[in-house]
C-alpha cells in the first residue's frame, strides 16, 4: 500500500507511520505460529489456507486491542525448498493480509535440513499495529453487569490439533472420510481461522467497547479471564456454544470422542472465536452494526464478581 516503503530485496521493510491520522499513536505487535494444524496440512497436501491461519492469529490478537494492523512478516523454516509448497503458503499469507487490509512488507525462508526431517516445517507470523491512546483495550472500566457477547468462529481455528491428531489415530479415521453430506474430516480441520479486523474495526468506530479477547489456546475460560480486571469474573450460558449442536464438529468431539465438557471449553473455541464486553445501554446500536455489517454475533452472558469464568 501507499505507506510501504522500497521494495523486494532490501534487508527490512520500511512502514511511513506519517500518514496516519493520529494524535498519540501507540504501537501494538503480536506474533504467532498455527501450532501442529501444519501437520495435517502436511499429510493432505494442501496448503492453500494455512497462511490464512498464520495472519489471522497474529492480526486478530492486534484488534483485540483496538488496533489497526499495519504490517505483517512470516517466515517459513522447511527442510527443502519445495517451490510448489512454498508459493502455495504465501499466496495464503498474502490472503490473509489482504482480508485484514494489512501489507505483508517482508518475510524469510530458510531451508534447514538438519534441523527439519523430510517434508516438514514450520511458521511463525509477526504483525505490527496502531491504535490512538485514548483508545487502547481493554479499558479499566469493566464492571460485573457488562454483557459478554460472541462472534462466531469459522470452525477449529488452529488451536486443539495436538488432541484431535491422536483422536485420528485411535479412531483410525482417514482424514478424507466425510464427516457430513458436504465435507471431509479434513475440509474441517484445514477450514481457515476466521480473521475478524474489518468487523471488529467498523464496530469499534460506532459502538462503546470495553475489551475484546480472541479465543485461541485455553479456550473461552482462560481468555476472557486476560482481559477483566482483578476479582471480575463472568458467567457464559453453555447453551449458546456450538458443544451442543448436533452438526458441529465440537458436539462430536465432545459426544463421539468422549471429551469432557471441561477439556472442551479449555481446549477449543467451541463456536465462538472473539467476545466482545460492553455496557447494556449499547446493546441495541452493537446489535444494529453487526446486522448492517452482516456479523452474527450473540450473548453469550455478562460480567459477575466472582474472579473466574463460570459455564451455566
Amino acid at each position: 500500500n501507499k505507506n510501504v516503503l522500497g521494495s523486494i530485496g532490501g534487508f527490512g521493510g520500511v512502514f511511513d507511520i506519517s500518514k496516519g491520522t493520529y494524535k498519540n499513536p501507540l504501537l501494538v505487535s503480536a506474533t504467532d505460529g498455527v501450532g501442529t494444524k501444519l501437520l495435517i496440512a502436511e499429510k493432505l497436501k494442501n496448503f492453500k489456507t494455512i497462511g490464512i491461519d498464520l495472519v489471522a492469529m497474529s492480526v486478530n490478537d492486534i484488534i483485540v486491542q483496538g488496533a489497526k494492523p499495519l504490517f505483517f512478516l512470516d517466515y517459513i523454516a522447511i527442510d527443502k525448498i519445495n517451490e510448489k509448497k512454498v508459493l502455495e503458503i504465501i499466496k495464503s499469507v498474502i490472503k490473509g493480509c489482504k482480508e485484514s487490509e494489512c501489507a505483508l512488507i517482508g518475510g524469510e525462508t530458510a531451508e534447514l535440513p538438519d534441523v527439519y526431517t523430510k517434508n516438514k516445517f514450520d511458521l511463525a507470523g509477526f504483525c505490527v499495529g496502531v491504535v490512538e491512546k485514548n483508545k487502547l483495550l481493554p479499558k479499566k472500566n469493566i464492571i460485573p453487569g457488562d454483557i459478554v457477547y460472541g462472534l462466531p468462529s469459522s470452525g477449529i481455528h488452529s488451536n486443539g490439533f495436538s488432541l484431535i491428531r491422536q483422536i485420528m489415530l485411535e479412531k483410525r479415521y482417514s482424514y478424507n472420510k466425510k464427516f457430513n453430506q458436504h465435507k471431509t474430516f479434513g475440509d474441517l480441520f484445514l477450514e481457515p481461522t476466521k480473521i475478524y479486523v474489518k468487523s471488529i474495526l467498523k464496530i469499534l468506530s460506532s459502538c462503546k467497547v470495553k475489551g475484546l479477547a480472541h479465543i485461541t489456546g485455553g479456550g473461552l475460560e482462560e481468555n476472557i479471564i486476560r482481559i477483566l480486571p482483578h476479582g471480575l469474573g463472568a458467567s457464559i450460558d453453555i447453551k449458546n456454544l456450538e458443544i451442543n449442536s448436533k452438526s458441529s464438529i465440537f458436539n462430536w468431539l465432545h459426544n463421539s470422542c468422549k471429551i469432557s465438557q471441561k477439556e472442551m471449553l479449555r481446549t477449543f473455541n467451541c463456536g465462538i472465536g472473539m467476545t466482545l464486553i460492553s455496557n447494556k445501554m449499547e446493546m441495541n446500536k452493537i446489535m444494529s452494526v453487526c446486522m448492517e455489517i452482516k456479523q452474527p454475533i450473540k450473548v453469550l452472558g455478562y460480567i459477575n464478581n466472582k474472579n473466574s469464568i463460570s459455564f451455566t
